[in-house]
């Protein structure tokens, strides 16, 4: 499955998306060699909508059923050809594959077409197949995916036929979660992996943040300034070991929005945002292991924004903020 290579080529085909303009460059450059992608970053910074901005370069088409090889009777958009698996220790072969329905066999046969219930692989014929942290899929899994993803089918053993299945495969992953499975040379040899970070700019987090956002009520630039500064000065904090991601900053907008009508107010101001931090960042970072038995997250993030506000404060009075 391609893309046409004229919507790959223009300046910004991934509108979706703000900012990240070297790691679209490389996606775009992965696609136009027609090879499976692996997109390696952090939660929160736009993998998924990356991956569904992909489909909606799909031109419109007829879908191919690979077990009838009937053509569906309308063109269907690249966004309904998006396929989504969430990876977990708990999915099967069976899941991406398909199995033999029980009720099926015992009208069809067990070694016929039509008792086989197709999987996601086959779903996702002619379109995006994204499979959602991949690195929590078992080895057994990442087998059973080896031949399509190398060869473009899929052989069903109990058949001992091959079906065809094309499709553009983007997975994801996150290199810090240590709740996974190690991911096989053969299966990564079958990929591209791209690597993506936070917002390159605060303003480009500021905008991110307005476009994904609720607006519950007004909202200062200022204060969204304070919040995106703040977050964006956590990433940085030494004793942190996980880091807050893009969805803590889009959180911390909403929840200042909210407090500020829970007070009867239609403007956000300091204390909204004062009530909403701990609620919202804390459960979102942990700390590293020489600092977590000494301070709790909380209170780290009540140490860290109390010295942030009053060094805010300072720069607004002296007017040296952007």
């Amino acid at each position: 499955m391609k893309i046409p290579n004229e919507k790959l080529i223009q300046k910004d085909p991934f509108i979706d998306i703000i900012g990240q303009q070297e790691e679209k460059d490389q996606i775009k450059s992965a696609l136009l060699a027609d090879r499976h992608i692996i997109l390696v970053g952090p939660p929160g910074i736009g993998k998924t909508t990356l991956a569904k901005n992909v489909a909606k370069l799909l031109d419109p088409d007829y879908i191919t059923d690979p077990l009838t090889k009937e053509k569906s009777k309308d063109k269907v958009s690249g966004e309904q050809r998006f396929i989504r698996i969430q990876g977990s220790p708990d999915l099967t072969a069976e899941d991406l594959i398909g199995d033999i329905d029980p009720i099926k066999a015992l009208k069809f046969g067990p070694l016929s077409l039509e008792a086989f219930t197709p999987g996601k692989i086959f779903k996702a014929n002619n379109g995006v197949l994204f499979f959602d942290e991949v690195n929590r899929c078992s080895e057994k899994l990442q087998n059973a995916l080896l031949q399509v993803l190398e060869e473009g089918i899929v052989t069903i053993g109990s058949y001992t036929i091959d079906i065809p299945s094309d499709f553009i495969f983007i997975g994801t992953m996150n290199p810090d979660d240590t709740s996974t499975e190690p991911l096989s040379d053969v299966f990564l040899d079958r990929f591209d992996l791209i690597y993506m970070e936070y917002p390159d700019t605060l303003d480009n987090e500021k905008e991110i943040t307005r476009s994904k956002s609720k607006t519950i009520c007004n909202c200062k630039d200022d204060f969204l300034f304070m919040m995106v500064k703040f977050v964006r000065d956590l990433r940085e904090n030494e004793k942190l070991q996980k880091k807050p991601s893009v969805r803590a900053t889009i959180g911390l907008y909403e929840r200042s929005q909210a407090n500020a009508i829970v007070a009867g107010r239609d403007n956000v101001t300091f204390q909204d945002v004062q009530k909403a931090v701990i609620s919202v960042l804390s459960h979102r970072i942990e700390l590293k292991p020489s600092v977590k038995f000494l301070q709790k997250p909380e209170e780290l993030i009540k140490y860290e924004f109390d010295m942030f506000s009053d060094s805010f404060s300072s720069l607004k009075e002296e007017g040296d903020l952007p």
